[in-house]
């Protein structure tokens, strides 16, 4: 037996396809009518310009108000002038001229002489170029000239120097007396310093050395100088 129906009027075997046209359909309808907007024609009219309208509009002519510049200022007050008389005498300065006329006297200054003062210049005993000359020291070179002073001043001193005087004065023991002069320029001795346990000492200490004789004196760079020189006297008291 043969079916009624035609297969090819079957409607169900493309739904599927209808479904999903009419899905779009709704979509596209859907999302235009949220989309839609109406507006009035009244509020978005801007109407029309009308240039007859600013021809004819009238520009007001402004008048510019002009500052009034400020007053002068007052005239000075004129000075006083005062009015001399003719019959009045006027001293007159006289304004004497200071230049030299030929007859005036040029008085000559005559050239002042100023004396030169020669530094006194201390060089010490170890370091001298030249050292002092005691007499009988005159041979050898530096060294030997100084060595000779030393001892000819020593055995001086040992020689004339009173060392009875400490036991008068009632020292005893060992006794140290410390001697300071200086040679001068001219081989004199000068400045005699001494310091010693008893001011006696000092004084004969003192005796003893201005009585050393006149030596040449000392040069440093071929000029005589000032020598100072120290000698200890160390003597022992017998009891």
């Amino acid at each position: 037996m043969e079916p009624k129906k035609n297969l090819n009027a079957d409607v169900r075997r493309n739904s599927p396809i209808y479904f999903a046209v009419g899905l779009a359909l709704m979509l596209l309808i859907t999302n235009y009518s949220i989309n839609y907007k109406t507006y009035d024609k009244e509020a978005i009219d801007i109407g029309q310009l009308n240039m007859d309208e600013l021809d004819d509009e009238e520009i007001p002519i402004t008048e510019q108000i002009q500052t009034p510049p400020p007053p002068p200022p007052p005239p000075a007050a004129p000075e006083v002038i005062e009015v001399v008389e003719d019959e009045e005498e006027v001293e007159e300065t006289v304004i004497e001229s200071t230049e030299v006329e030929e007859d005036t006297e040029i008085v000559e200054v005559e050239e002042v002489e100023v004396e030169e003062v020669e530094e006194d210049i201390e060089v010490p005993f170890a370091v001298i170029e030249n050292v002092p000359i005691f007499p009988g020291c005159e041979k050898g070179n530096n060294d030997t000239k100084r060595a000779c002073m030393s001892e000819k001043i020593s055995k001086f001193v040992q020689k004339k120097f009173n060392t009875d005087l400490a036991g008068d004065l009632g020292l005893s023991g060992r006794q140290t007396i410390r001697v300071m002069f200086k040679i001068d320029k001219t081989g004199s001795v000068v400045g005699v310093m001494a310091r010693a346990p008893h001011p006696r000492l000092e004084k004969e200490a003192a005796r003893v050395i201005n009585s050393l004789p006149k030596m040449k004196p000392g040069k440093q760079r071929g000029q005589a100088v000032t020598v100072p020189y120290s000698l200890p006297i160390i003597f022992q008291v017998q009891d």
